[in-house]
């Protein structure tokens, strides 16, 4: 079986402190990404769903953290999908484990603030996962497939 790395169309990195007055910087920064192959819609759900990472990063799994404490981001557009990873280095959490318990719950997450950024970034996304890496980070991956 031969496997074919195809490169992306585009790729960038941010870093900044745990401060939810990062998320402007964070913002500014996704605009980039505004334009082909990104619809503005895909665009436009995309950034909802960053925006509710990296807060869910500052406000939870770095609650106990210095706000020096870095959080990493990186977008990677491909021709076929464009993916996300927000790196934090606060506590493993079990995703899916949260994500069933807040739809067993059957709450409307317009009414509830506790696990509505979740609820969001997975009707956002096409794949959400959240993974512990071997380097004691965390990595909260989002995938949306491209329609072109």
């Amino acid at each position: 079986m031969v496997l074919f790395n195809i490169p992306p169309i585009k790729h960038s990195r941010l870093q900044v402190q745990t401060d939810l007055n990062a998320l402007t910087e964070v913002l500014q920064w996704y605009e980039q990404f505004n334009q082909p192959p990104l619809s503005y819609d895909l665009w436009w759900q995309s950034k909802v769903a960053l925006d509710e990472g990296f807060t869910n990063a500052v406000l939870h799994a770095h609650l106990h953290l210095p706000p020096t404490t870095p959080i990493e981001i990186e977008v990677i557009v491909f021709a076929d999908y464009l993916e996300m990873r927000i790196f934090d280095q606060g506590q493993p959490f079990n995703l899916a484990e949260k994500l069933q318990t807040l739809h067993h719950q059957n709450l409307n997450p317009l009414e509830k603030e506790g696990g509505r950024g979740l609820i969001f970034m997975q009707h956002l996304c096409d794949e959400l996962d959240y993974l512990r890496l071997s380097n004691q980070q965390n990595c909260l991956v989002m995938r949306k497939k491209i329609n072109n």
